[in-house]
């Protein structure tokens, strides 16, 4: 199949490229606009009680308001407030409510909002927005922040501002234009390491230009398949696309034109050795991007909106750059023939491969010793997966320079935390009649029992008087553990047991959200992980025609997984002494680590089978398989992993954990795993790692000359079927 996919593309490149140009000029201009949101409440399930308050909320209070910020006013001698200073507390707060800032409806004080201590006052920014990460919010409160230092001219205040619209300015300008980093990191090192390689201007460029145009194919399928889906994506799937295109899309790249190159050095003329390319990788390249495909689809299972999305996008971005690399990348490279390779003349002669070549012979030489190292080091640094501990803060990520960090601590030191974002706790009467005013007052008296509770107020009513609301401030910041458990045990078995008979009690809000999350994540690690794995062995299974050689393969998986989010664990948690790791990581690494490392382990492992079966005793056919298919691993490798290490780089820890948790796992399973575990497993198992389909590997007849004898089996059938 994949021979006559060559045959076709090849002897007809100039169609190829235009099919691919009207795609992605169609898409580009037809496609509807990719819509992402930062409102987690969005991607839970409707049976988490954090969405039945939403909901609750919208149907009692459809003109929503909240408070999507706070001002913070303090002395600037830290001192206590006079009654001057209170006074221009007021004036400074209506100021910033003249301005009439987008999606800003009121700055509101009171001689209340005083702390006890006398020495914060607060103004609480008003929204007309159910998102508070809202860009066009943010732009808001980024003007309020410069206009108020106008307004506090002659006074003898500070002002800070902080809460959920203020950290998400923050964050986002901490962290920079992270997707403009990613792209632009990704071009440099593709650019550059191709130059290294192949020492070919052409070949450095034309990769980044292919995968371009298969990232605008991509994106534009994605937003029709979401828009018709009705499928949201999150806010951060832009960045994690890019990387996702760029690095599989080169590694697909990378694995045909090593082969091209070889088959080239071999005696074959352009167009057959692209075609025999195409026919011996096709293979590979397609078992790869099958394995990263059902992995991202496993995302499907899960609960979390938020995954169901990015699944299904990843997996169709995946397809895209299989399908570039089996289509476009040969057709573009069989109108340059041998030219592409200008001005080196290197490509024509046999590269020495030292290293690799030393890496070979230790593996076949001393498989078990090598084997029964890299075993025990990965064994070692997955120990560290024990004390991982999930962080739902993600403000405790951010520098601690930041005006929202510090207007936070400054609030804390009259306020309790939870000030800034009060939990809703909803009292609903089941048949739509009002409430009874004692019923209200006792439940309210009920939440402000509970421990961790710093102040309850008055409670709300809704339009028809059937649904109240109380906020209940808690005395810990609302994104952090604590508060997360109180809310998900205490104060929703207390609003529960409290709710008069004919009622309903909900819990809602921002840390009910993070609450429910966590329930949710814990649920789909259990589900996806083991369906991704079963789905990727099923897949190595066919390509390999055995039972054995998968099942080592994904327990070698499942060790590089462990390794890397331990290797993350000792670092962060033990080494730096953060709390605890963000808790999407382990899918993150799940995503890049495991689902995509697996290319390295498959086109190893392919590569051997191919060896074998040419006839080759095992031990040679490790050593030649780890020579040959090492540098093309390695190359691939940094790529990826330089790419995500560039986001070591930011201030946000967050993206710190994450960058060096998959450049640490793609270098861990291309040169521990791909290049020594596997191989050394093969060589002591020998043909038995082939059953049951061991025949399939002994030696075959060889025809077509000496260039299809270098090329294997495969390669001579693809030439015998070639231009005639």
């Amino acid at each position: 199949m994949f021979g006559r996919i060559g045959r076709a593309v090849v002897l007809r490149p100039w169609v190829t490229i235009s099919l691919w140009l009207i795609a992605a000029v169609a898409l580009g201009v037809f496609a509807p606009q990719l819509k992402a949101t930062s409102d987690q409440a969005d991607f839970l399930p409707s049976h988490y009680e954090s969405v039945q308050a939403a909901k609750a909320q919208e149907r009692a209070f459809p003109q929503h308001e909240a408070p999507a910020a706070i001002a913070v006013f303090q002395r600037t001698d830290k001192g206590k407030l006079t009654e001057a200073d209170q006074a221009a507390v007021a004036k400074v707060s209506a100021g910033l409510e003249a301005l009439r800032l987008d999606h800003i409806k009121r700055v509101e004080t009171n001689p209340q909002a005083v702390s006890p201590n006398g020495e914060i006052a607060l103004a609480n920014v008003v929204s007309d927005l159910k998102d508070p990460y809202d860009q066009a919010l943010s732009e808001s409160v980024k003007k309020l922040r410069t206009e108020a230092k106008q307004l506090l001219s002659g006074t003898d205040l500070q002002l800070g501002i902080t809460g959920q619209a203020a950290s998400a300015l923050d964050s986002r300008e901490a962290s920079g234009d992270t997707d403009s980093m990613i792209m632009s990191a990704t071009l440099l090192l593709i650019v550059v390491l191709l130059l290294i390689i192949f020492r070919s201007p052409l070949i450095a460029v034309l990769p980044v230009l292919i995968i371009g145009m298969a990232f605008a194919v991509a994106t534009g399928l994605i937003s029709t398949a979401s828009e018709l889906g009705g499928l949201k994506s999150d806010g951060s799937i832009s960045a994690i696309l890019i990387v996702v295109l760029f690095g599989v899309g080169t590694d697909y790249i990378l694995f045909l034109l090593f082969r091209y190159r070889e088959l080239l050095r071999g005696g074959q003329d352009p167009k057959h050795a692209m075609i025999s390319a195409v026919a011996l990788v096709g293979e590979t390249i397609a078992s790869a991007a099958g394995a990263v495909i059902v992995a991202f689809l496993a995302l499907l299972l899960s609960t979390m909106g938020m995954l169901r999305s990015m699944g299904p996008a990843l997996a169709i971005s995946v397809a895209v750059a299989l399908l570039a690399g089996l289509t476009l990348v040969p057709a573009v490279f069989s109108l340059l023939g041998a030219k592409a390779f200008w001005p080196s003349k290197a490509w024509r002669e046999e590269p020495k491969n030292a290293v690799a070549g030393r890496i070979g012979n230790l593996a076949a030489k001393r498989p078990a010793g090598v084997a029964a190292l890299t075993s025990a080091l990965l064994a070692v640094l997955a120990v560290g997966v024990l004390s991982f501990h999930a962080e739902f803060d993600s403000e405790s990520s951010l520098p601690q320079n930041l005006e929202s960090v510090q207007a936070m601590k400054d609030l804390q030191r009259g306020f309790s935390a939870g000030q800034t974002d009060p939990t809703a706790v909803l009292l609903e009467k089941q048949d739509g009649s009002a409430l009874d005013q004692a019923q209200m007052d006792a439940f309210g008296a009920a939440l402000k029992k509970v421990d961790g509770v710093g102040d309850v107020s008055p409670a709300v009513t809704g339009a028809n008087g059937a649904l109240a609301q109380y906020s209940v401030v808690l005395t810990h910041r609302p994104t952090e553990d604590k508060a997360l458990a109180l809310v998900d045990g205490p104060l929703r078995d207390a609003a529960h047991r409290a709710a008069p008979e004919g009622t309903k009690a909900l819990v809602g809000g921002t840390t009910a959200v993070l609450a429910d999350i966590r329930t949710a994540v814990n649920h789909d690690y259990k589900v996806v992980f083991p369906a991704a794995g079963l789905a990727i062995m099923i897949i190595l299974g066919l390509l390999l025609r055995s039972v054995v050689a998968p099942l080592y393969l994904m327990v070698s998986v499942a060790l590089g997984f462990g390794a890397t989010l331990g290797a993350t664990v000792w670092l962060f948690q033990n080494g730096m002494g953060k709390n605890g790791l963000l808790f999407t990581l382990p899918v993150i690494v799940y995503l890049f680590v495991v689902a995509i490392g697996t290319d390295y382990n498959i086109l190893m492992v392919a590569r051997l089978r191919e060896e074998i079966g040419q006839g080759r005793p095992p031990r040679e056919a490790v050593r030649r398989a780890v020579t040959a298919s090492a540098p093309t691993i390695a190359a691939a490798a940094v790529i990826l992993a330089g790419t995500f290490g560039v986001l070591m780089l930011a201030e946000n820890s967050m993206l710190q954990q994450m960058g060096f948790a998959v450049a640490f796992g793609i270098m861990l399973s291309a040169f521990v795993m791909a290049v020594l575990l596997v191989p050394t497993l093969t060589t002591l198992l020998g043909h038995r790692a082939w059953w049951p389909g061991h025949r399939s590997t002994q030696p075959q007849p060889r025809t077509g000359g000496a260039a299809a004898e270098q090329a294997g089996p495969a390669a001579s059938r693809a030439d015998d079927r070639t231009l005639v």
